[in-house]
């Protein structure tokens, strides 16, 4: 693995992880923000009571805000897994996006450097690297359509989509039992649960639930 030296940038929003937990998920977000340095000041302000262990800049420059062994504030409500405080189960990587536009080669090289050492550091597996729409349905969209899962999971650092044809045709509880079986355990109507399916493995997707939908989530 390259060599990775963050610019260390101390945020004050964090605290401990509870209940003695260790990180085991990586949740990847987009800023949404006009520039790195707009979502560096918003990570590190007091009054917004967020942050991240990383931000990513388009340029590929790294910060950390955070240590890894602390709790930063950048999942919110939600749950993956059947798990909740995802905050204290995981390290949050931000990435300067606004969400309308694809992510950068030197951004996506420097994740793809960052995200091994992490994974090795914490014994963190590739179904453990998420997005933030998959543990909040409904309620967050990052990393959005734009973002390459695909890529990741060619590397081993995602999940990879399954390319195995569903045996029976997708109804709408059949896909929300092969959703919770790949951790999508956040309530959600079937509409919405959709909707965060297909923004982490068919983001071309539209229209009514099809066998193509179920397709990625088989083992």
């Amino acid at each position: 693995m390259s060599d990775v030296s963050p610019i260390w940038h101390p945020s004050p929003n964090y605290g401990p992880r509870r209940e003695g937990l260790r990180p085991h998920l990586i949740v990847l977000h987009y800023t949404a923000m006009q520039s790195a340095d707009a979502a560096l000041t918003r990570l590190c302000d007091p009054a917004y009571e967020v942050s991240a262990h990383y931000l990513i800049g388009g340029d590929g420059r790294l910060w950390q805000l955070v240590e890894e062994d602390q709790r930063a504030w950048h999942a919110g409500a939600g749950e993956w897994a059947g798990q909740q405080d995802i905050n204290s189960r995981s390290i949050g990587i931000e990435l300067d996006n606004r969400g309308d536009h694809p992510f950068s080669e030197p951004q996506m090289h420097r994740l793809e450097t960052l995200l091994p050492h992490i994974m090795t550091r914490w014994n963190i597996a590739p179904e453990g690297v998420i997005g933030h729409s998959d543990l909040a349905p409904g309620r967050k969209w990052d990393p959005g359509p734009r973002f390459d899962w695909q890529r990741l999971a060619t590397l081993g650092y995602a999940r990879p989509a399954s390319r195995s044809h569903a045996a029976t045709a997708a109804t709408p509880q059949g896909f929300r039992d092969a959703a919770k079986a790949c951790g999508f355990t956040a309530k959600a109507d079937d509409a919405t649960l959709l909707e965060a399916v297909r923004l982490r493995y068919r983001p071309w997707g539209q229209g009514p639930l099809c066998d193509a939908d179920l397709t990625p989530l088989m083992d």
